[in-house]
């Protein structure tokens, strides 16, 4: 039986902190426009984590 890997959009990020969440199953946005956008078009809110890299 083969797993299925979950990879979300942060695999894309240079950042090592975002870069160690890009394989956790929550779909996390980078800070910026796309974040915004669909925490608008929704209306939620922001969650944010701050890291150091």
């Amino acid at each position: 039986m083969s797993k299925e890997q979950f990879t979300n959009r942060l695999v894309n990020e240079k950042s090592p902190y975002l870069l160690q969440h890009s394989e956790n199953p929550v779909d996390w946005y980078a800070w910026g426009n796309e974040a915004f956008a669909k925490a608008k078009a929704e209306n939620k809110p922001i969650f944010l984590s701050i890291g150091y890299s």
